[in-house]
């Protein structure tokens, strides 16, 4: 175990973990938190703690994992475990990053029969109903942990979860008792409010118990371990091709502002792109002054429209969660565009644009790509047969008004990558784009495509939210 030996040590550590986790730490800002300290009551956790909130996150996002790594680095108690392994293990650690979610320990035993259980389901009904600010709220949920919460995770070893402790007490099932006990004891009280405060109390005591197993996990694996198992990066950070479930649905709140800038830079590019055409008469005119020599030029002002968009999105296996995003954000792009056309493949491509209609459930049209779209033959991902088979079926799709974005790894399993057609296509279109969710070390290993696919559109690197609005804003340059 490692314990930092003074507040100076303990600052250094927390704001090199809060770099590691990915929110943005300059060392100017690291300084001022510095100064924070010195005018502050050290003594007074949540002071110490917005403090470095107000020196340190930038954004909302950020706060949640600022939030966990405070609680690690400034622990409210210190001790109060049971005697663990001496030293630090690699399912202690990996342990650490479940508990918030409530995973349960392999081989849980039975649950033994305690006399005075009832009573400290009583006394936690009690606090579910009250202001889980309360000081006494978190003491039991620490004092619970220490009773239920350490069992064993392997033979011979011993370590901290959150999930036997919800178990023996099952807050979930007290929730009857509470309703019943709150109307009767606040006269009108609806009944939506109630459940609305036990399902907040409740969140709350199951956050309080995963945050002192991560304590104590950490009071015996080291602070960096359980820091760096633990914490989630930002989710505008977060891997496309790593990102789960629920940070998919996270992400679909990201997708509505990338999908209105990027709309906004794809104009401005246009209107740049294009001075008018020469207005004769009005040149003619202006060179009588002259003597017929026309010294000034006058153009007709171009027609103000709104840019088309034809997306070409990866819709295989190996870009699975990409291609979700990427969908995602074809949808909203339909709102900002006068024309959006999307097509998916793997090793051929159909059109899915209709799947997208205005109205349509995003998600169920996601579900139903598969199908209903003709975009598999043998299932393995060949470019250069979907480039090709795309010039065929839809010889309209692309035009001097469109841009062109296309969805891809770049990888194509040995096969021709048609470089010809690819490189006719983007000379059709007005601009054209390619977004890679590969890391940019890996282009060009293995089946890669991406030097000559990037030779001809040029390609980026966009493997989170955070540099896809890097491209966007790239786009007004």
């Amino acid at each position: 175990m490692t314990t930092p030996a003074s507040l100076v040590d303990r600052h250094v550590g927390f704001v090199h973990a809060l770099r590691e986790a990915g929110l943005p730490v300059s060392p100017a800002e690291g300084l001022d938190a510095a100064h924070a300290l010195m005018v502050v009551d050290l003594t007074e956790r949540e002071t110490l703690r917005e403090a470095y909130a107000a020196t340190l996150v930038k954004r909302p996002a950020h706060r949640p994992g600022f939030d966990l790594l405070f609680d690690l680095w400034f622990p409210p108690v210190i001790g109060g475990t049971q005697e663990g392994p001496e030293e630090s293990t690699e399912e202690s650690t990996a342990e650490g990053a479940a508990v918030a979610e409530n995973a349960a320990p392999p081989e849980l035993p039975e649950l033994p029969e305690l006399p005075e259980l009832p009573e400290l389901r009583g006394r936690l009904a009690e606090l579910l109903m009250g202001d889980p600010a309360d000081p006494a709220f978190r003491e039991f949920a620490r004092a619970m942990v220490g009773r239920f919460g350490q069992v064993q995770a392997a033979p011979g070893r011993q370590s901290w979860f959150s999930f036997p402790v919800l178990r023996a007490l099952s807050p979930e099932t007290l929730v009857a008792r509470m309703l019943t006990a709150m109307l009767d004891e606040r006269g009108g009280l609806p009944e939506k409010v109630a459940r609305r405060h036990i399902a907040r109390t409740t969140e709350a005591f199951t956050e309080a118990v995963a945050s002192d197993v991560r304590r104590r996990i950490a009071e015996e694996s080291g602070i960096e371990k359980i820091a760096r198992s633990a914490v989630r990066p930002p989710i505008d950070l977060v891997d496309f091709l790593r990102a789960t479930t629920q940070e998919l649905a996270r992400l679909r709140r990201e997708v509505y502002p990338l999908a209105r800038r990027l709309a906004t830079r794809l104009s401005i590019r246009q209107k740049r792109g294009r001075r008018g055409r020469l207005d004769f008469r009005r040149t003619v005119r202006a060179s009588l002054s002259t003597g017929g020599v026309p010294l000034t030029t006058h153009l007709r002002p171009p027609r103000p429209h709104r840019p088309e968009l034809v997306v070409l999105c990866d819709a295989s296996d190996s870009v699975s969660t990409f291609s979700h995003f990427t969908l995602l954000l074809t949808f909203a792009l339909r709102e900002q565009f006068t024309k959006v056309r999307a097509f998916a493949f793997v090793d051929t491509v159909d059109e899915i644009t209709d799947l997208f209609a205005p109205g349509a459930d995003v998600l169920d049209a996601i579900a139903r790509l598969t199908e209903t779209a003709d975009i598999v033959r043998f299932g393995r991902t060949d470019y250069g047969h979907v480039f090709e088979r795309f010039a065929e079926r839809f010889p309209d799709a692309v035009g001097p008004r469109t841009s062109l974005l296309i969805l891809g790894d770049a990888r194509s399993n040995y096969q021709v990558p048609a470089l010809g057609t690819l490189k006719r296509l983007a000379g059709q279109a007005r601009h054209a784009y390619w977004l890679n969710p590969e890391p940019r070390a890996r282009w060009d290993t293995g089946d890669s495509l991406a030097t000559p696919y990037g030779s001809v559109v040029p390609m980026h690197e966009c493997r989170n939210v955070a540099q896809l609005a890097a491209f966007v804003e790239t786009l007004a340059s």
